[in-house]
């Protein structure tokens, strides 16, 4: 997606370029001076307007804003007056910093890349011939974007304001669980409060859990959960075990964007091969089937729910269950439905929801309505090649994504 965000950035920056403006000839009055002075000003306005300096555009915008921030304003100050509870239960420092950060990053992270997937289906549909790798008509389109915000002062004014407004709406959104259950419920201790206990949510399946029988590829179905997005699919967790099963590292790999949610542009993303992110944890077997994961910023307990056996006793089937808390208040959750195959079927994952309802995690997001369904590619062997990934080779963006991968793995492997 950096091609379409770097083209987005090229017309936020047009944005916020002032024109040149003529000089004006001075002024030989000399009585009254403020009022010239502010005459003046109201010259140059109109100048710079072009227009009568009645800027409706503006007015227009930052109503916009105020209709999106009155009609959200419920759902921020009930989250402002969560936050203060946390504050007022004696949480300050990095344990009240950290999980705020960590769930700004997500709240802005999600409006961010909806646009830029949305753009990247604009451009590869674009009419007209190919220019380099851009079609005609885009190029001619964003052209006509940057003269507009480059001559218009009145849209350069309006043009940031009407985007604050659009994300507080979207944010807002989220708060109230508006935009999408899955993987945007921005709200804290929505449905139920807190986070729950273990031996509230552990199956009996948990009896004897062996961490290193955890190892290996797991393949993720379905998730309820805000720091993932549902444009991408093919999600594998790779849990590599380090220091005696004390020490472990999720490689999160991806693609996307989805040739679902990108019908048009989903082989031409910098991440149509792949991309990953990792998480570290550490394992204390006094406490088995609890791992302590780390992420963006935040600590948080990552529950191991349930898991199914196979034949020969390895683990076939997995529920994880995170559950971040701050003074009683959840900041966040997040439900993993894993199996070690990329198949599965709509049976198979009703099992896995009824295992889910039997744990007690359903209200928390478990459940067919609030978790989405990961897309898996019929073909997962086959790399996707073609001119614009030739072009991000010639960037080094896949070397790039490479180096970060190994680094990562062989920082664990040493105990960095």
């Amino acid at each position: 997606l950096a091609h379409l965000l770097a083209l987005t950035c090229l017309s936020s920056c047009a944005a916020f370029a002032s024109p040149p403006i003529a000089p004006r000839a001075a002024h030989v009055r000399i009585a009254p001076p403020l009022l010239l002075l502010e005459k003046d000003a109201v010259g140059s306005d109109t100048e710079a307007g072009g227009g009568d300096g009645d800027n409706r555009l503006l007015l227009g915008a930052a109503a916009s804003l105020g209709l999106a921030t009155a009609i959200h304003a419920p759902a921020f100050a009930q989250f402002a007056s969560q936050w203060a509870s946390i504050s007022a239960a004696g949480v300050s420092g990095e344990d009240f910093w950290a999980p705020l950060r960590f769930w700004a990053f997500f709240a802005i992270g999600h409006p961010l890349i909806k646009p830029a997937v949305w753009i990247g289906e604009v451009l590869h549909t674009a009419p007209g011939p190919l220019v380099g790798l851009l079609p005609l008509g885009f190029v001619l389109g964003n052209l006509a974007v940057l003269a507009l915000l480059a001559t218009q002062p009145k849209v350069r004014l309006a043009a940031p304001v009407v985007s604050a407004a659009l994300l507080v709406n979207f944010v807002g959104g989220g708060l109230e669980g508006s935009v999408s259950s899955s993987d945007y419920n921005l709200a804290l201790d929505d449905g139920v409060k807190g986070c729950p206990a273990y031996e509230q949510v552990r199956q009996p399946s948990m009896d004897g859990f062996d961490i290193t029988k955890y190892d290996g590829r797991w393949y993720e179905h379905a998730f309820h959960d805000w720091t993932q997005f549902s444009e991408v699919y093919d999600t594998t967790f790779d849990i590599e075990l380090s220091g005696g099963g004390t020490r472990w590292l999720d490689d999160f790999g991806v693609k996307g964007p989805s040739p679902r949610s990108a019908p048009a542009s989903w082989d031409k993303s910098p991440v149509a091969n792949g991309a990953h992110y990792f998480l570290t944890a550490t394992y204390d077997p006094k406490t088995p089937g609890v791992v302590q994961e780390s992420g963006f910023g935040a600590t948080f307990p990552n529950y191991i729910v349930d898991v199914q056996k196979g034949a020969g006793g390895e683990y076939t089937e997995a529920l994880q269950f995170q559950c971040l808390q701050r003074g009683g208040v959840r900041i966040f959750e997040g439900i993993n439905y894993l199996t070690r195959s990329p198949d599965i079927s709509p049976a198979q994952l009703a099992a896995m929801h009824e295992r889910a309802r039997v744990a007690g995690i359903a209200p928390y997001g478990a459940n067919p309505t609030d978790t989405h369904t990961v897309e898996f590619a019929p073909s997962r062997s086959f790399a996707v090649d073609n001119d614009w990934q030739s072009f991000w080779s010639a960037l080094g963006v896949d070397k790039l994504l490479a180096l970060l991968e190994t680094s990562t793995h062989t920082a664990f492997e040493r105990g960095e």
